[in-house]
């Protein structure tokens, strides 16, 4: 079992910065990749990024490239959302996960959620 609990999410204007956190713990964290999601108010869960078991390889959606950076510290059983020049319609609670299959864009390939952080961007 593995438990995924986040935390660094709250409210910030338009333009600014937040840094997601997720530490994993039980199982062993290099055996998996992980991955950031989020759900609007209304609206389907969506990937957000993910990164591979190494930290070699990252994967964005189009809506966060260039703005979202992932980044995983396996002897500190971390895994990093570094947020910048955020907009209103990042909103949403965002979700890490852990998964053991190469499918990381897919949330019903992940094994693993958290319960959620809230990032609210105002305008």
């Amino acid at each position: 079992q593995v438990q995924l609990v986040e935390s660094g999410g709250g409210l910030v204007q338009a333009g600014g910065s937040l840094r997601l956190s997720c530490a994993p713990s039980g199982r062993t964290f290099s055996n998996y990749g992980m991955g950031w999601f989020r759900q609007a108010l209304e609206k389907e869960r969506e990937f957000v990024a993910a990164i591979s078991r190494t930290g070699i390889s990252t994967y964005y959606a189009d809506s966060v490239k260039g703005r979202f950076t992932i980044s995983r510290d396996n002897a500190e059983n971390t895994v990093y959302l570094q947020m910048n020049s955020l907009k209103p319609e990042d909103t949403a609670v965002y979700y890490c996960a852990a998964t053991s299959s190469y499918y990381y864009r897919t949330p019903g390939q992940y094994d693993y959620w958290g319960q959620g952080t809230q990032v609210t961007v105002s305008s």
